[in-house]
């Protein structure tokens, strides 16, 4: 299963995805919100992490502006790998090398018809450990170092 959430600014692009999501058959949790009206996206952002981290859903979506602040927040968690994603490149890369968990897109800078390829890409990209396994885990290591 899959979570998705945005703040105000990335409602509509969330709204396209949910409809891509639903035509493929993918389940997902909404973690809001639920209309353009302003929110600040910091119990969102809260809400969805946590739903990866229990790993009651597999990956999460994160749309606001730019992506940046949610992605900011996002990785405040541990074991969360959010990276911003505004192409099918780097979506391709967030998952082989770093195995990111949480996509963060940026409504302002992606459209719902580009967000849907990226997501695409993301969803159906495997992450190719090896080398790559190794940076995730010191990534790990660092966390477990120095987040509380």
């Amino acid at each position: 299963m899959l979570a998705i959430g945005s703040d105000h600014r990335g409602y509509q692009v969330k709204e396209d995805i949910k409809k891509y999501l639903d035509e493929k058959g993918i389940e997902y949790k909404d973690c809001g919100t639920y209309s353009e009206e302003r929110v600040d996206s910091l119990p969102i952002v809260d809400s969805l992490c946590k739903l990866v981290q229990s790993k009651e859903c597999e990956k999460g979506i994160l749309i606001c502006g730019t992506g940046f602040a949610m992605t900011i927040t996002a990785n405040k968690y541990k074991r969360i790998i959010c990276a911003p994603c505004y192409d099918e490149f780097g979506a391709e890369r967030a998952r082989q090398h770093n195995n990111a968990n949480v996509l963060a897109l940026g409504a302002e800078i992606t459209d719902g018809l580009k967000a849907i390829a990226v997501v695409e890409k993301w969803l159906n990209t495997e992450f190719l450990g090896g080398k790559y396994e190794e940076r995730v885990k010191m990534i790990e290591d660092l966390e477990d170092k120095n987040m509380k």
